[in-house]
């Protein structure tokens, strides 16, 4: 489903994802279509994969609806600009209806370029296959 999503799709088409309980990985393969004025990428790059890698830490363990980002932090350490980058994220803390996950965000060399911390919270949106959940 997220893969498929549009956003996905048709912008961040080299999106990888592999999801396994408490963790996440989210990769990229960098394109200049994402740069900024000053050749390398975009902070919101950085976003999308940490909030991304995240929240599939976070809905690795929450089986019956999804879960919504309701805040996140992100320092960015340094720039990037080709190869493959990688987002790795964990759950840090979960009660019944708050979950906190942090998600760092390598380049290909395997140096971390960002980092962030997010909070997220259960929605009333059922993971079912009217939604094109499998």
């Amino acid at each position: 489903m997220y893969l498929q999503a549009n956003v996905n799709t048709m912008i961040f088409d080299t999106t990888t994802c592999k999801i396994s309980e408490e963790y996440s990985e989210i990769g990229l393969t960098i394109s200049e279509k994402y740069f900024h004025a000053l050749g390398a990428i975009h902070g919101s790059i950085y976003f999308k994969l940490l909030d991304d890698a995240a929240f599939f830490a976070v809905n690795s363990i929450v089986k019956d609806v999804f879960v919504l980002t309701t805040s996140f932090n992100i320092n960015l350490i340094r720039p990037a600009n080709q190869g493959v980058i990688k987002a790795i994220g964990r759950l840090k803390y979960k009660s019944p209806s708050l979950f906190t996950a942090q998600s760092t965000l390598y380049n290909e060399a395997g140096k971390e370029i960002a980092f962030g911390t997010g909070n997220f919270a259960k929605s009333k949106i059922l993971l079912s296959e009217d939604i094109g959940y499998k």
